[in-house]
């Protein structure tokens, strides 16, 4: 029984030293900045580089930006359907990394995602909520859209070109949902939180999220940098309105899931809708 004892006290003396070895350094104002910084560049930051570098591509390029196509969800390995399918999952999963990672900053601050409004204690509320704002924004956005596209400022946008197969639709519901939770949860929930923290005024926070919001969709034109970049302002201001980011994942993916899949059902059969 006293060896028993003396081991249990040598091993909490040990792990007690080994503790103070490593003390744990408060959460500064630069550890705030550089994960922010990180977050973002393995996430929407290296997608708006992206999508500068694509928009000065197609601006460059012979013809006007309406003759030319910006495809979202395009077939990764054509005539081979299930190596086609595994790499769409894969692409969905590895996608939304990046919010695993900023729930994992959060824990560690002693949070959670549940500080962004993104769990289900209000399931009803931000599904109402979140139904309001994409039946608002779905019907503008489509007219400023195709109004875009008109004047010459946008590309023509395919929403999909997966092939008929079985999980065509699945995967394209699968799509709109990751894009939601990604964009709602890392440029309003999470990036409001760090840049208040970090000292900046909500003004200047809402410009930098919208502006961010706007840039990863460049790719579109010069339309879908301005309405995206308009859809963020509303975001944020709904966001911080209900202190919920939960309603626009919701809002957000009804959006992309009627893009996807009313692309897919309507292309070549109304008059009214562009195609490639």
């Amino acid at each position: 029984m006293r060896g028993s004892r003396i081991r249990r006290q040598v091993c909490r003396w040990r792990q007690g030293s080994l503790a103070d070895s490593f003390p744990q350094e408060p959460l500064s104002r630069r550890i705030f900045r550089d994960e922010t910084l990180l977050v973002l560049g393995v996430s929407l930051g290296a997608s708006g580089v992206s999508a500068l570098i694509s928009f000065v591509g197609s601006a460059t390029k012979p013809g006007g930006l309406k003759d030319q196509a910006a495809t979202l969800n395009a077939s990764a390995a054509p005539g081979r359907p299930w190596l086609d399918l595994a790499w769409q999952l894969f692409g969905i999963a590895t996608a939304l990394v990046p919010v695993a990672l900023v729930a994992h900053f959060l824990l560690r601050e002693g949070q959670g995602l549940r500080t962004l409004g993104f769990d289900r204690t209000r399931p009803w509320p931000d599904l109402g909520r979140g139904a309001a704002v994409a039946a608002v924004i779905g019907s503008t956005g489509i007219a400023f859209y195709l109004a875009a596209r008109g004047l010459g400022f946008n590309l023509t946008v395919v929403p999909e070109a997966l092939p008929d197969v079985w999980w065509k639709y699945p995967v394209l519901v699968m799509s709109a949902l990751q894009n939601a939770i990604l964009e709602e949860v890392i440029v309003v929930g999470y990036l409001l939180r760090r840049l208040g923290q970090l000292g900046w005024t909500p003004g200047t926070a809402l410009v930098a999220s919208s502006v961010l919001r706007g840039s990863y969709h460049l790719y579109q034109g010069i339309g879908g940098f301005i309405g995206n970049m308009v859809m963020g302002v509303v975001f944020v201001y709904l966001y911080r309105r209900w202190g919920r980011v939960g309603p626009l994942v919701v809002a957000h993916s009804l959006l992309d899931i009627g893009a996807f899949v009313g692309y897919a059902l309507l292309a070549g059969k109304v008059g009214w809708l562009p195609t490639a």
